[in-house]
């Protein structure tokens, strides 16, 4: 055995604290706020099921300052997240071609946004005719 060592590159300690990989660092941060949005649409399902009392003491919860105050942190956090998905789609998908003529990423955004955007149109038109 020759004693050689192997060559072990310096890292910086602060790399991630560089603009590309602190976009992606805050990016990828943005999923705890959907997480959280999901525990407590959870917790809403689940005192739900259990009875009447416990989903009118969730209900309550919502409305403390708390709980509002989260929800407003909860909605930054998923709009960023919403915003940074539709920026970051088209740089993902393989390039379209419609006609020999590749369509340009604004394109796709502007798809995926006008998308989500008559979804929400027709669920709120559905939940507006549903109700008594």
């Amino acid at each position: 055995m020759s004693g050689a060592r192997p060559y072990i590159r310096p890292i910086e300690t602060f790399w991630w604290a560089r603009p590309p990989y602190l976009a992606y660092t805050l990016r990828e941060a943005t999923g705890v706020a959907v997480l959280g949005y999901a525990l407590v649409l959870l917790a809403g399902v689940v005192s739900l099921a259990m009875n009447e009392r416990a989903y009118d003491a969730w209900l309550d919860f919502l409305k403390t300052p708390w709980s509002l105050s989260l929800h407003v942190l909860l909605l930054i956090g998923m709009i960023v997240h919403a915003w940074t998905w539709f920026r970051i789609l088209p740089k993902t998908m393989p390039r379209l071609a419609i006609g020999g003529r590749v369509l340009p990423q604004i394109g796709i955004t502007a798809t995926g946004v006008a998308v989500a955007a008559a979804t929400f149109i027709i669920v709120v038109l559905v939940a507006v005719w549903i109700q008594p």
